[in-house]
């Protein structure tokens, strides 16, 4: 009978088990409220929780309520050990329009692929109650004495035009804030984004919806949309801590106050991107949208043959600068033209990007004669007149004066792009090769008592305590756990390093292999994870082991250009300059690190 019965426990636990399991991997998806009865001047919240990350989240209409708050997004995990356990969810804050009953509609969000619903809920409203609020309740507080809001300039752009956004914190003059900590940082995906934030947080008077309150400015970011469509801006969540009073007093008569941690989450913008217009299109528009001003010079007009000059082709003004291609020069094949070095002055503030771009040219002609330089043609969107400009320089004339005569006429010349001229052979380009040899016979040693003899016959006994020393060092090598992950992170940056350079002119492999290259190299030096790299942490992990800042800032500069590349156009100057800059800030963290 005893047997029976720890059978029966179990198989009852396995049983018991099994299905807490099943109920862990089951997707849940459902709606709750706060009251399903409430007075005209009350209001409801609504949550809409998961128990797995989701996916295209769309809220019910709401058409008989205001939306008064919301959606806050909170996200907790927790884990009891053997089982983690998610939870997600999107709150809102209505107010009832009138009385009578209404329904909360359905939600709809996608989970693995599959689309899930919530069920209806019926809430009823009846006349205004008379209750007094309780000012000293937390959930009271944040909902009508705090708010976080996203500003942002526009809503309705163009591509590429640029648009700011600007996270502020509203708090009653009534209300008290301890601290306040970031828990989930904006997300700017389909955009091109240059952080604006200022160190100092400096607490401003204003208003919010008509009313005195206290607002400090957390993010500034400006934007320049990079695809077109609906974008959605994911918002910033604070976790808060509020100065919340109680009833007690102390020994003067102050009410003592107690502090409650609560979430909030600043509104989600969509920001609806168009297009820029087909009509009017130039064939040579290259995606420059903004105001600007377009140059083409030489540093001089006349030289000697073998003589060097410098053309530039240059573009100031204010709009996407570093995010579309400068056109190109060409010019007769008699010119030998370099590859051009880019050259960037540009400050962005929350208008957009300021400045001028330019490419450098470095010209010598090898014959004399006139050579003209074909005018170049640069156009762009203005978002003034909403119109296509196009300006075209004036052609340039070389005048070469002293060297070899070009055989063909001066306005027969080819216009080369490339600037690469035939390789001329002189006659003594190759060296005699000397075919007799001055060979001796070998001397006919006995090899008895030879060097090679003893060498034979103790080099083995000597090679004992070598290997034995060599395989002690190999077993300490091997112990080595932080130095291996050193030296294989070291040996996977090199890898990666050569991929990057053999993938030049090949932008998405490229800059793939430039960013595990450095990933690599910083987890073997700061012995840290993929994980936890994170900005922040490189930065002061590298400043604690005494890294110069400019080699810092160096470094995430070239961490951004790879995350950035995927959404800018990138000339192959840019990735030959990248490449060295990476190569250079490796070299100075080795030679700086304590």
């Amino acid at each position: 009978m005893k047997l029976l019965k720890h059978i029966c426990i179990l198989l009852l636990a396995c049983t018991t088990s099994f299905t807490f399991a099943q109920d862990e991997d089951t997707v849940q998806f459902q709606a709750k409220v706060s009251k399903k009865k409430l007075g005209l001047n009350e209001r409801l919240r609504v949550d809409f929780q998961m128990n797995k990350d989701g996916d295209n989240f769309v809220p019910p209409s709401f058409s008989d309520f205001i939306v008064v708050g919301g959606p806050n997004q909170s996200v907790s995990n927790s884990w009891n050990g053997k089982t983690r356990r998610f939870t997600k969810i999107y709150s809102y804050f209505l107010a009832p329009k009138q009385m009578g009953t209404f329904s909360i509609n359905q939600a709809k969000i996608e989970i693995d692929g599959q689309e899930y619903k919530t069920s209806p809920i019926s809430i009823t409203v009846t006349k205004a109650i008379q209750k007094p609020e309780d000012p000293n309740d937390p959930d009271y507080i944040l909902q009508e004495h705090i708010h976080l809001v996203a500003e942002v300039s526009n809503t309705n752009p163009y591509l590429n035009q640029p648009i700011s956004v600007v996270y502020k914190l509203y708090v009653s003059p009534t209300v008290g804030i301890s601290n306040y900590r970031e828990i989930q940082s904006p997300v700017y995906n389909g955009f091109w984004s240059q952080s604006m934030d200022d160190q100092r947080i400096k607490a401003q008077n204003g208003t919010y919806k008509g009313e005195d309150y206290r607002f400090v400015t957390l993010r500034k970011t400006v934007l320049y949309p990079q695809k077109t469509g609906k974008l959605v801006l994911e918002p910033l969540s604070l976790d808060l801590t509020i100065d919340v009073p109680t009833n007690r007093r102390d020994i003067f008569g102050n009410r003592i106050m107690t502090q409650a941690h609560r979430t909030i989450t600043a509104n989600v913008r969509t920001i609806n991107v168009k297009p820029l217009p087909e009509e009017g299109k130039p064939d040579n528009f290259t995606g420059a949208v903004g105001d600007f001003v377009f140059n083409l010079s030489t540093t001089k007009n006349s030289l000697n043959a073998t003589e060097s000059l410098q053309a530039k082709i240059e573009v100031s003004g204010q709009g996407n600068l570093k995010l579309f291609e400068l056109p190109k020069l060409t010019t007769p094949s008699t010119l030998e033209v370099y590859e051009p070095e880019h050259q960037e002055n540009v400050r962005t503030n929350m208008a957009g990007m300021q400045g001028k771009i330019s490419d450098l040219y470095t010209i010598v002609p090898q014959y004399k004669g006139k050579f003209p330089i074909p005018s170049v043609s640069f156009s762009y969107f203005d978002l003034k007149t909403e119109t296509y400009k196009q300006i075209t320089s004036d052609e340039i004339v070389i005048n070469v004066l002293e060297g070899p005569v070009y055989a063909e006429a001066d306005n027969k010349l080819p216009v080369s792009s490339n600037g690469k001229q035939p390789v001329v052979l002189n006659e003594n380009q190759f060296a005699f090769i000397k075919t007799d040899s001055d060979f001796t016979a070998i001397q006919n040693d006995t090899f008895l008592n030879s060097t090679v003899f003893w060498t034979s016959l103790l080099g083995p006994l000597l090679a004992i305590p070598l290997a034995l020393f060599y395989r002690r060092k190999r077993e300490e090598r091997f112990a080595d756990v932080t130095g291996n992950k050193k030296r294989k992170a070291d040996k996977l940056a090199k890898k990666y390093l050569s991929e990057a350079k053999k993938a030049l002119g090949k932008k998405e492999a490229f800059y793939v292999a430039l960013e595990k290259a450095l990933h690599n190299y910083l987890k073997g030096r700061l012995n840290i994870e993929t994980s936890d790299l994170s900005k922040e942490k490189i930065a002061n992990l590298l400043s604690e082991r005494q890294v110069d800042n400019q080699v810092i800032l160096a470094f995430e500069a070239i961490l951004e250009n790879c995350e950035l590349a995927r959404y800018t156009p990138i000339t192959n100057v840019t990735m030959q300059q990248d490449y060295d800059k990476a190569a250079t800030t490796i070299n100075l963290i080795d030679k700086q690190i304590k």
